[in-house]
């Protein structure tokens, strides 16, 4: 499966940006889709994810409560909807996808999407 991110940019603190990763493939209902960051010096972290039929989600931590994350399989299109964001938010952001079997890694990877926000 092939993954292109978009929808990153440059906000206020507080504004809001929505994520998109369109998804090449028939398949895409099978995969579970995530969206990570990776901010300058630290390491790649899972912001959240979502199983094939959307019924299950995962949220770090940090993003709880603020993000949300979607996906439409008919249009084989995952988001990433971003409220009210804060500095540490900043980073670039990226989806993946995996298989859901268990003990899977995310193999799939799109290009990254830069989101900045300023204090």
């Amino acid at each position: 499966v092939q993954l292109q991110a978009s929808g990153g940019g440059l906000v206020q603190t507080g504004g809001s940006l929505r994520l998109s990763c369109a998804a090449s493939g028939r398949t895409f209902s099978r995969y579970v889709m995530g969206w990570f960051r990776q901010a300058p010096g630290k390491e790649r972290e899972i912001v959240a994810s979502i199983s094939g039929s959307g019924t299950g989600t995962y949220y770090a931590n940090s993003v709880k409560g603020r993000f949300t994350i979607s996906r439409d399989n008919a249009e084989n299109t995952v988001y990433l909807q971003m409220n009210n964001l804060k500095p540490e938010d900043t980073a670039v952001y990226y989806c993946a996808a995996k298989l859901p079997a268990p003990g899977t890694a995310f193999d799939y990877w799109g290009q990254g999407t830069q989101v900045t926000v300023s204090s």
